[in-house]
């Protein structure tokens, strides 16, 4: 029998029985959780396979042109981060900033907008513009220091390549050349408090400096004189500028003059040096930025970059004709954007505009060296930038045609000797044909039949490379869904064997919780399936990850096949039951978890699901409670305003507006909250409505604990004032400054370890204790959403300790382990119900309001750099992504803190609830993976890959949240329902 002390209840003396089922249970779990991690770590890696395989495929011969070259060297002008519409429209005075190049625009050359594609990165756009292919976005996140692929480029067919820039992107297409003259700055110059033009400014110096050094230099004049050489500036000022400042800034738009001027400097430099008129030069940016300084996502601001070609071989300006700009051919990613009109502000209305994928740039600069176009390239070689007679049009798009064809080739050769059943791509299986006719047409002069026939044939490839890139979708999506349901029934089993009373209803504890006899048959078979795929995918030479694939898809099939005992006897007890009342419940829980689950899944898109879902919640938890607990108590009202407060900020603008203000009173704010909570914890010790809350023997470690904490959120929200002052006033941040906002942050978040440890007190220190960093790292209202997130939060377990007081004369822990037996839950806990589903279910909406009550964090760009700027100025990628990401995870440590006390509260297992919560979000993984597209604009595309990602790696990082906020939330004590009746009687 158990005792009853004064705090509770005192556990008995375990038996042998109950010792050996929690270590299994623990084992059990453990491997779990493991294959848990691996299932979602390699079903994440699957949208490569299958959306973001690598384009690239080896072992083409390279298309030689058969036309003279009108061009002798060419110069390649980046500026990074530019925006089309900043580059092109006039400043407020009336006067255009790109005066040179607008001169280019109307006299010498032709323009247009180059469209590029997500990931709008720095890396994934200058291999569009050198290459010509669109990188696989995995491979942004294997580094920017070296190619993860090796690749084909403009660079590499030229004669020599002087590049000087930035030393994230030169070296990428330089440094393993041999026939490369190239230089880069210094990490350290790449300091955002800072006006970052002088890059620039530097790139150009350093060019200047070996054109001069070539008039003394006999070698160094003797490359300069090859033919085929090309010149590469890359112009970093406007990306760095337009993350510190914004791209609307002063700094920003004067940058554009900037690299104007390099533009033209290079160019009277390159005229006065050869005099022979035989350069080309071509101007234009890999990506854009938007209003609030990021890029990544498919936005017009960040796809829409200034394209501008002059000099040797390029036409000469043409007035617009009525009809629409022309488009060449029709674009990949069929963004909205592409089809718009010039802007009357831009002043070019009257001048033909050519736009271009990005990756017709690179065929355009091989053609203008009559280079052989890179092998893995994508691009259409726009012709209306090139000078040409007829003939040489038509060969230079044949040999586009044929280099796409090669590839072609070679992936359907690659596919045919690894496949047992070869299906051919139909429209291309007489190929030749079509090459002999285009070639007998070019033979009789017939030169615009000749055209349309390569341009068919081009158009042709590019399908044919679509059809293979996509060739084993369907086999690996039937997989990858077949393995999430078994994932999810695997889920549901152990739950419903291990938390639950229901086993002791139809089967022997004994055999249904921890019996180890597993029948060999179905194992046996299992077995035999997978060694029969894995012999397949060998001879296929299927990639690794494949055979990853299908192995954990048998394996947790097999597994769940092996519980056929467990299965059949909850099949009989639900057709042999007579309480239908059972069946009732059970679906009215599943349909509306699904339902929740679903306008969750609704959310991605449309923020505000969350404002009516809080509306609505405020209303009806408050009236909910009011039947069982008065108004008088504050609790129903409570929650009432806490849902509305919460509920505003998913109107607000996903672009967060830089407030330094806001922040420094939300600091204030979240004091007051603090101070609040302690004045609760000292005199409502014992009020009946709160008295699960606190712990009269509980104390604080250090008696000054609480006043230290709101001084330190008081100091950070003064350091965010002085920090922003000094950016705004474009000073350097002061290193004592830096150091006091590291110091604060880390200091903050240990002393919540010192608070006392009920439940009230220790939540409260932990609110406080987070605070400083993300006030630190906050530029807006995203500071005020922390208290109304803790505010709604608190509520959240107000109405868990409402619904504990209600129902405590049929909840106390006695009656729950009579009515189960079961032997292996923790000392204090009971078995889970059906009612407690709304608990991992709340869960995920609040885990989810943290993602997008203060922005769109499915978006790459949505991450604000200038958040990390009170910590690190000078460009460090990791450390600041390290920052961005700390910052994001502070809300959702906060949900898991509260989350992991309610469990404590209401006494129920919080393993058991991890796995519910676990299969609530596969629930939304596998909607998710269905809503992926591979169609329409790339910004849709982009946007449900990140959709799909961010729910898969959720599943992930909550068990790392998990135990890392345990070190706060484990000593969490609250009183037993015992003694509450003891009080009450």
């Amino acid at each position: 029998m158990e005792e009853h002390g004064i705090l509770g209840v005192r556990p008995r003396k375990q038996s042998a029985a109950r010792i050996r089922g929690r270590k299994w249970l623990k084992n059990r779990e453990i491997w779990l959780v493991a294959l848990g991690i691996a299932l979602h770590a390699i079903y994440m890696l699957s949208i490569f396979d299958i959306y973001f395989k690598s384009p690239i495929v080896h072992g083409m011969d390279p298309v030689s042109p058969r036309f003279i070259p009108p061009a002798k060297r060419l110069v390649l002008l980046v500026a990074d981060g530019l925006r089309a519409d900043k580059f092109f429209e006039p400043d407020s005075d009336g006067n255009y900033r790109a005066t040179f190049l607008r001169s280019v625009i109307k006299g010498k050359g032709r323009w247009g907008v180059s469209h590029a594609r997500p990931p709008t990165e720095s890396r994934p756009g200058h291999v569009a513009i050198i290459a010509g292919f669109y990188e696989d976005p995995s491979a942004v996140t294997k580094g920017w220091k070296a190619n993860p692929v090796e690749f084909d480029s403009v660079f590499n067919k030229s004669r020599h390549i002087f590049s000087y820039g930035s030393p994230d992107i030169v070296p990428i297409f330089c440094k393993a050349l041999p026939h490369s003259t190239w230089n880069t700055y210094p990490h350290e110059f790449e300091d955002f408090a800072t006006d970052a033009s002088f890059l620039d400014e530097w790139s150009f110096d350093q060019f200047k400096s070996i054109v001069n050094r070539s008039k003394e230099d006999p070698k160094v004049t003797q490359l300069f004189q090859q033919d085929q050489n090309v010149i590469f500036l890359h112009l970093l000022g406007c990306d760095s500028n337009g993350h510190a400042h914004r791209p609307y800034s002063s700094i920003y738009l004067n940058n554009v003059k900037v690299v104007d001027r390099i533009a033209e400097g290079v160019y009277n430099l390159l005229e006065n040096y050869f005099k022979d008129n035989q350069t080309a030069y071509v101007f234009t940016a890999d990506h854009g930025m938007s209003d609030k300084g990021s890029h990544g996502d498919g936005h017009w601001s960040n796809t829409d970059t200034p394209l501008v070609v002059w000099g040797a071989g390029v036409k000469s300006p043409k007035p617009a004709s009525n009809n629409d700009q022309h488009h060449g051919e029709r674009f990949v990613d069929e963004h909205d954007m592409h089809d718009t009109p010039t802007p009357d502000d831009w002043g070019l209305s009257n001048i033909e505009r050519v736009d271009v994928n990005q990756a017709d740039i690179a065929p355009l600069m091989s053609t203008l060296l009559g280079l052989p176009i890179p092998v893995n390239s994508v691009g259409s070689l726009p012709l209306d930038y090139i000078d040409l007679n007829k003939r040489d049009e038509v060969e230079v798009v044949l040999a586009n045609a044929k280099q796409i064809l090669n590839q072609f080739l070679r992936k359907s050769q690659l596919k045919q000797a690894s496949s047992f059943r070869f299906k051919p791509f139909e429209p291309l299986s007489h190929y030749t044909s079509i090459l002999d006719e285009i070639e007998s047409l070019i033979a009789v002069g017939d030169y615009e039949h000749a055209m349309k026939l390569s341009q068919k044939l081009r158009s042709l490839g590019l399908d044919g490379l679509h059809y293979f890139q996509t060739y084993d979708w369907f086999m690996l999506m039937t997989v990858i869904i077949l393995g999430y349901f078994g994932w999810m029934l695997c889920l549901i089993l152990h739950v419903l064997q291990s938390y639950t009373s229901l086993p002791g209803k139809f089967l022997k504890k004994e055999e249904a919780v921890f019996s180890r006899e597993r029948p060999l048959k179905v194992y046996l078979c299992g077995s035999l399936i997978m060694a029969s795929i894995f012999i397949v995918l060998y001879f296929e030479h299927s990639p690794p990850l494949y055979h990853a694939y299908f192995a954990m898809t048998v394996f947790l099939w097999t597994n769940i096949f092996s519980e056929y005992r467990f299965l059949r006897a909850i099949g009989k007890y639900f057709l042999q039951t007579k309480e239908s009342r059972h069946v009732i419940e059970l679906s009215a829980t599943c349909i509306v978890s699904i339902v929740i689950l679903e306008l969750l899944v609704r959310s991605f898109t449309e923020r505000i699901m969350y404002t009516w879902c809080f509306l609505i919640v405020g209303v009806i938890s408050s009236l909910f409670l009011y039947k069982s607990i008065p108004w008088k108590s504050g609790i129903p009202i409570y929650l009432w305003l806490a849902c509305w407060f919460l509920s505003v900020f998913t109107l607000m603008p996903a672009e967060i507006p830089d407030n330094t203000v806001l922040v420094c009173i939300s600091g204030l704010i979240i004091v007051v909250i603090g101070g609040f909570s302690r004045y609760l914890d000292k005199h409502i010790k014992d009020n009946k409505y709160w008295f699960y809350l606190v712990n009269r023997y509980s104390k604080p470690k250090f008696p000054i604990l609480f006043h230290l904490q709101a001084l330190l959120v008081g100091l950070s929200s003064v350091l965010v004032y002085l920090s922003t002052s000094h950016r705004t006033e474009k000073r350097e941040l002061l290193a004592l400054h830096q150091v006091m906002n590291w110091s604060i942050a880390g200091l903050s978040m240990v002393l919540p370890l010192f608070s006392a440890t009920d439940l009230l007190s220790r939540l409260t220190s932990i609110f406080l204790g987070f605070a400083p960093p993300f006030l630190l790292l906050s530029i807006g209202y995203e500071a005020v959403f922390y208290g109304a997130l803790g505010l709604a939060l608190f509520g959240w377990i107000l109405f868990e300790n409402a619904l504990l007081y209600v129902n405590k004369p049929n909840k106390s822990l006695t009656s729950f382990e009579a009515d189960n037996g079961n032997i292996i839950l923790e000392d204090g806990d009971r078995c889970l119900q059906l009612s407690d589903m709304r608990i991992p279910v709340v869960f995920l909406v609040f885990f989810n309001i943290a993602f997008f009550g203060t922005g769109n964090f499915a978006s790459i760009a949505s991450f604000e750099i200038s958040s990390v700027y009170r910590f690190i100025t000078i460009f460090s990628p990791f450390l600041m992504a390290a920052l961005l990401i700390f910052k994001l995870f502070i809300p959702f440590m906060l949900v898991i803190c509260a989350f992991s006390a309610i469990t404590k509260l209401v006494k129920i297992p919080r393993q058991g609830c991890y796995f519910l919560v676990i299969l609530c979000s596969d629930v939304m993984t596998i909607h998710f993976f269905f809503l992926v597209k591979n169609t329409g604009s790339w910004m849709e595309i982009g946007n449900s890959i990140s959709h799909f990602g961010i729910v898969s790696a959720q599943v992930v990082f909550v068990l790392l949240l998990f135990a890392l906020t345990n070190i706060y939330t484990k000593d969490i004590q609250t009183r037993s329902t015992n003694e509450a009746s003891q009080k009450t009687m």
